[in-house]
């Protein structure tokens, strides 16, 4: 996965932190209703013992007061809000699924109306991410700000119609008279009461899975019981296995599934061979990681005519995984396979992505193919789409591939160095119609017996994965082309497109300004072209701040997502792009797969409804299953990150400023992509403020500067294993 010098992980630990104090000042307030307490007294039972953590448990109470979940009397004591009447719509009652975001606040969404209802603190009540509830919008709530009509209106969460269903993960804590887990995510308002006959055997301070009980008074914490005990918190494996669980990744597939995966024959029959276009001459080859267990894409080539016939050759799952079945029926529920640091969570069972679909050399497999006449100068001049068979020669790894290329000699050097030609002319046609390509770092890591990050190592990118890469995007562009180019709309058919929009006018106005305090310029006065952004990426690399400049780029872009309306992909610079070439791990190129085959033998007007009707609905879960697992395999890489820092705690290292904000500087670790946070009070030097704008912290009295893209040494001075935080100070 990537592990980009993005805020990304910056804002992640702040917000963590701060809501990791809010839970704690809730959950205890809320256990003594009707009582108050000062701030002293509350500071003692939460523990909070250095200066600066009680500085932000009072800035933290005082948030809580001004959002109305918390009271302050004259006297300055502190107790739990009460309910207050709110002036509600009488008649308006509407449903829909309450979700809580950094970015976005809380809000419920309410279903075909795209409608979403701003929820504050105050109202939120028993209703926690993912409920599904009543909410009722406030009479008259919208009116002006700033001069502007308010585009979201506001409302009350009246009752939780049905709860969400996945599990919590947390640490679980026992006390003399009862015992709570703490929840791993801060979207979760509370701590969760455990009756000690619940608890599964689990030990004070282990990780653990809990399944909540239905919550009914906002006065009282929820409560839930142990289901799962994932071994002593702090410990990497409970800790990589808690972020699975904490986004409800499953943790195998049901009797029915992995019955339907053993049903099939473990070699080919004449049958499975009909209707095929044999290529078992070819010289296909799969190029993966070292350590890739499933081979879903094969390429070759051969020169006909004085032109290069690129095959790629995708495995086909659809032979496997009929739709309705119980595989198709999970594959769309998982959506993706998840590449957590050490272990997968695949698409599909073992029996399939590492057996009957995988590639594998020396073995006959039934494919899809695209097999494309490219001209000297990159252009398709026609091409074919077709079931087939193939038998791979050979199963490369990158680095095999890049010293074939380096050395110009090497098994299947015939087929390699036309490849690495083509692909490189591909990629020159690409930049020049604008297309982005996003220098971005990624951590490895190497592991000792017991399972322990041992190194921490930087990918690099070779050529050997940039001549695989040029071939899958020349083949879904194909794809996307086949189904979608036609010059009639008429005759343009739904299909599964992989778009990335625009990007945001005001965010490109904002990208403009930051790169100005460098020296860089960026026209956003009438809107960025990608060959406008293309061209600052170009002025950045190799500077000092490249990576900072590039990571802020790529958080003012769009994301991409799929989408059954074709807009275009910004980034790549292609009017049409589907995901055709990884069906063993993403389930919209099983989806393409079966919609090629669907046409090829003709649709009448029934199912062309039909695949209409149900293609927005694979968009969007498609998505939303992408973006779980971007995130959860970014929280494993920061769990793995963490670990690794404990045995370097006192050690010193280079690093460059890759946040800033009011609580202090995140800093990366130049070499280990490791990032970490200087909090604000260990700047002893001066007294600083926040600069927005600049993106910087200014001393008061002495002026010196700490901005984005600063070269530094830092000293680590410890790591907090469950919170997943590293502390630096400056060296």
């Amino acid at each position: 996965m990537s592990s980009k010098r993005t805020f990304t992980n910056s804002l992640a630990a702040i917000g963590g932190h701060i809501a990791t104090i809010k839970k704690r000042v809730l959950s205890y307030l809320s256990s003594i209703p009707g009582e108050s307490v000062s701030l002293k007294d509350l500071s003692r039972h939460l523990r909070t013992r250095a200066r600066d953590e009680y500085a932000e448990l009072r800035s933290t109470v005082d948030e809580l007061v001004r959002a109305g979940m918390i009271e302050k009397d004259v006297r300055g004591r502190l107790s739990y809000a009460r309910r207050r009447k709110t002036k509600t719509t009488k008649t308006t009652r509407l449903e829909g699924t309450f979700t809580v975001t950094r970015r976005d606040g809380a809000y419920v969404e309410v279903p075909g109306t795209g409608e979403k209802i701003a929820v504050g603190p105050r109202f939120t009540h028993t209703a926690i991410d993912g409920d599904t509830v009543t909410v009722v919008p406030f009479a008259a709530s919208a009116g002006k700000r700033g001069g502007q009509e308010d585009a979201r209106p506001e409302g009350e969460i009246i009752s939780v119609v049905q709860q969400r269903s996945k599990s919590v993960t947390g640490t679980l804590q026992i006390g003399s008279r009862f015992a709570f887990v703490v929840p791993d995510d801060e979207r979760i308002p509370r701590d969760i009461y455990i009756p000690k006959d619940e608890m599964l055997d689990a030990k004070d301070g282990d990780k653990v899975v809990v399944k909540l009980r239905p919550w009914e008074d906002e006065h009282q914490n929820p409560e839930g019981e142990v289901i799962e005990v994932l071994g002593p918190a702090g410990e990497a494996r409970a800790e990589v296995m808690s972020v699975a669980r904490n986004f409800d990744l499953p943790a195998g597939f049901a009797p029915e599934v992995e019955a339907e995966a053993s049903s099939f024959p473990d070699s080919l029959t004449p049958e499975d061979l009909r209707g095929r276009v044999d290529l078992r001459h070819l010289a296909c080859m799969t190029i993966d990681p070292e350590d890739a267990k499933d081979f879903d894409d094969a390429v070759s080539i051969e020169e006909v005519d004085g032109i290069s016939r690129v095959g790629v050759h995708i495995a086909d799952v659809s032979h496997y995984v009929r739709e309705g079945s119980a595989l198709d029926r999970e594959a769309y529920a998982r959506g993706t396979s998840v590449y957590l640091v050490n272990e997968v969570i695949p698409m599909l069972p073992e029996r399939l992505s590492n057996n009957l679909c995988s590639l594998r050399p020396q073995e006959d497999k039934l494919t899809y193919s695209v097999i494309m006449d490219v001209t000297h100068d990159g252009q398709v001049k026609s091409y074919r789409i077709v079931k087939s068979v193939i038998r791979s020669r050979r199963r490369f790894a990158y680095e095999e591939v890049q010293r074939i290329l380096d050395a110009r000699k090497g098994e299947y050097v015939e087929q390699l160095l036309p490849l690495w030609k083509i692909a490189q002319t591909l990629l020159k046609k690409r930049r020049a119609n604008g297309s982005l390509d996003f220098e971005t770092s990624e951590a490895k890591f190497r592991f000792d017996a017991e399972g322990l990050p041992t190194q921490i190592i930087r990918k690099v990118r070779l050529d050997a994965h940039r001549l695989i890469e040029e071939c899958m995007l020349l083949a879904n562009k194909t794809v996307a082309l086949h189904i979608g180019g036609r010059k009639k709309e008429t005759e343009v058919r739904p299909f599964l497109y992989r778009v990335h929009d625009l990007p945001d006018p005001e965010r490109m106005k904002d990208l403009a300004q930051f790169v100005k305090q460098f020296g860089f310029s960026l026209d956003a006065r009438s809107g960025v072209t990608a060959k406008e952004l293309q061209k600052l990426l170009a002025r950045a690399d190799g500077s000092e701040v490249e990576n900072v400049i590039n990571d802020v780029a790529l958080r003012a872009m769009a994301k991409a997502v799929y989408s059954e309306k074709n807009i275009g992909h910004f980034g790549l610079a292609f009017t049409h792009y589907t995901h055709f070439t990884s069906p063993i791990r993403r389930y919209p190129d099983l989806v393409v797969h079966r919609l090629l085959l669907a046409y090829e033998r003709g649709v009448n007007a029934a199912e062309l409804g039909r695949i209409r009707a149900e293609l927005p609905d694979i968009a969007r879960q498609s998505s939303e299953r992408e973006r779980v697992a971007v995130d959860a395999e970014r929280m494993s890489v920061r769990v793995m990150q963490v670990e690794y820092m404990k045995r370097h705690v006192g050690d010193e290292f280079p690093g460059v400023i890759v946040g800033v904000t009011k609580f202090g500087l995140f800093i990366e670790i130049n070499e280990l992509l490791v990032e970490g946070l200087v909090h604000i009070s260990d700047l002893g030097d001066d007294y600083y403020l926040y600069d927005e704008k600049q993106y910087a912290l200014r001393g008061r009295s002495r002026g010196r500067m700490y901005r984005l893209g600063d070269a530094v040494k830092v000293r680590v001075l410890g790591v907090n294993t469950e919170e997943h935080r590293i502390q630096l100070v400056l060296a």
